[in-house]
């Protein structure tokens, strides 16, 4: 009976700290990226909208921090959310581009790639106010590195 109880409780208690993920629910995302193939490190911000139940657009910016010269990527992705609760895993596709001067102060340095970027990741509730938000992703333009993000979202 014990068992029973407590189980209950931790079911109840998960409840309560889900949030959905329906129509017209929005995050604000603050975030930090790390290259593996070139070991850049970035920080950035995004916006998250569910435009449809588990559907969202995430228009994000990170500024790159290369060993040489300035770099900047922007991403619009479309994420699936697979699973609800305080633990939300989802799949990711989209559209990127990178910004890159390998050179600055110098003319014509100025290099920009498009392409697309595909990914997973997961969205775990910490409290009411702020969750964790972590990313695998691949983005398919130069310089075609796979990276992780990890950072905080804060629910509107």
């Amino acid at each position: 009976m014990k068992k029973t109880l407590l189980i209950f409780c931790l079911f109840v208690m998960g409840i309560s700290v889900a949030q959905a993920q329906e129509k017209g629910d929005a995050r604000i995302h603050v975030l930090g990226t790390y290259g593996l193939k070139y070991n850049a490190f970035g920080v950035g911000a995004g916006a998250e909208y569910f435009f449809a139940d588990r559907f969202a657009l995430m228009p994000s910016f990170v500024k790159l921090y290369p060993e040489v010269g300035k770099a900047s990527n922007f991403s619009f992705d479309l994420r699936y959310y697979v699973t609800a609760g305080p633990s939300q895993l989802y799949f990711m596709a989209g559209y990127s581009q990178t910004f890159q001067n390998t050179q600055p102060g110098q003319p014509g340095t100025k290099e920009n790639y498009i392409g697309a970027n595909a990914g997973i990741g997961a969205y775990i509730g910490l409290t009411d106010w702020v969750g964790l938000s972590t990313e695998f992703k691949f983005q398919s333009q130069t310089p075609q590195e796979p990276g992780f993000r990890i950072g905080f979202a804060f629910p509107l």
